[in-house]
């Protein structure tokens, strides 16, 4: 069965249409987990750029940063539930 490429584009675009408002919703309510997100990403790659481990306080706090990526990337997850 071949669906004509008129009908598929319709379909297509009602789907664009009818999803377009959740997935703007998403991101909308929710740009200071996403900055904060870009945040700690970037201090993870600083940390992880860092010479000597300055007596092991480095290793923890990369540690802990990627802890909170985790966390924050479960939180956005977890809103844009809603």
């Amino acid at each position: 069965m071949r669906i004509p490429l008129t009908i598929l584009a319709l379909m297509i675009a009602v789907l664009l249409v009818f999803s377009a408002p959740q997935i703007g919703n998403a991101w909308e309510r929710q740009p200071h987990m996403e900055a904060a997100l870009h945040h700690l990403q970037q201090a993870a790659e600083e940390l992880q750029k860092a010479e000597h481990d300055k007596g092991g306080h480095r290793a923890k706090a990369l540690e802990l940063t990627n802890q909170a990526i985790k966390h924050v990337e479960e939180g956005i997850e977890v809103g844009n539930r809603r």
